[in-house]
């Protein structure tokens, strides 16, 4: 077997709100879907990795069990990278401005000074690391 594609598929609350909120981000939208499928897509990153966002009630027939409460806990978590510490921090400040949450705040991670992240969290709960590798 030959695996062609490989993207994710996370449910939402509210489709509209995601879309606002990833293209705020700079993602770039992946087609426009008509509101039947209740989806918003993106490609993220040079090589287009697609993550498609639907709603609870579109994902969960697919799923074969419940959606993931992500308030009481974690699904995944995804990393972007970035080019400098400066990046890492505009990430931070664009995410809170667009509405999601910081759970870690810009920092260098483990006392290595050439790695430096931010964690962010959408209005959802899916979480997305940013980071940066300065060697």
């Amino acid at each position: 077997m030959k695996t062609k594609n490989v993207w994710a598929n996370l449910s939402v609350e509210d489709v509209e709100r995601t879309y606002k909120f990833y293209k705020a981000l700079g993602f770039r939208p992946n087609g426009e879907f008509p509101n039947e499928y209740e989806l918003a897509s993106f490609f993220v990153g040079e090589d287009d990795f697609v993550v498609h966002f639907f709603s609870h009630e579109s994902l969960k027939p697919s799923l074969g069990g419940e959606i993931a409460d992500l308030t009481q806990g974690n699904e995944v978590m995804f990393t972007l990278s970035a080019d400098s510490k400066e990046e890492v921090d505009e990430w931070a400040e664009v995410v809170q401005e667009a509405g999601g949450t910081l759970f870690s705040k810009p920092q260098n991670i483990r006392g290595n000074n050439d790695w430096y992240s931010c964690g962010f969290a959408d209005p959802d709960g899916h979480k997305w690391n940013v980071f940066y590798n300065g060697k």
